[in-house]
């Protein structure tokens, strides 16, 4: 199956070697989100719940390029520097997403890049 490379300006501009979402076929591959203001390019404040916020925020935007909305997720991945924020992200994901929630794994990471304190990558599969 061909690949196609999902871009859009709504969310940060790759800042790698790597596109902000894939899709082979149905499934699209999200690339790791950091809290980046895709207009500015910068880390939005240091106020965890507004970096867990932004970093929905991008993954939508990458979904709505590749057709699809967030409800399309059937695995996130969660990167925290700190796992004790983990029931923030928990309280702050049920305003991006309803039942059936996806599959999710949430990992304590030492660093991330820019100085980030959380970022998620995701698997939709968008309906046919």
């Amino acid at each position: 199956m061909p690949r196609q490379v999902i871009h859009t300006e709504h969310a940060p501009k790759a800042i790698g070697t790597y596109s902000q979402a894939v899709r082979v076929g149905n499934t699209v591959y999200l690339s790791g989100q950091i809290p980046l203001d895709p207009a500015t390019m910068t880390l939005v404040d240091d106020n965890m719940e507004m970096q867990i916020r932004r970093v929905f925020d991008n993954l939508s935007a990458v979904a709505e390029a590749a057709g699809g909305t967030l409800g399309d997720v059937v695995k996130l991945n969660v990167f925290l520097t700190d796992l004790g924020h983990f029931p923030l992200v928990n309280e702050i994901m049920a305003n991006y997403f309803s039942e059936p929630y996806p599959a999710r794994a949430a990992i304590g990471v030492a660093a991330l890049p820019r100085g980030a304190g959380v970022e998620m990558d995701a698997i939709l599969v968008l309906p046919d």
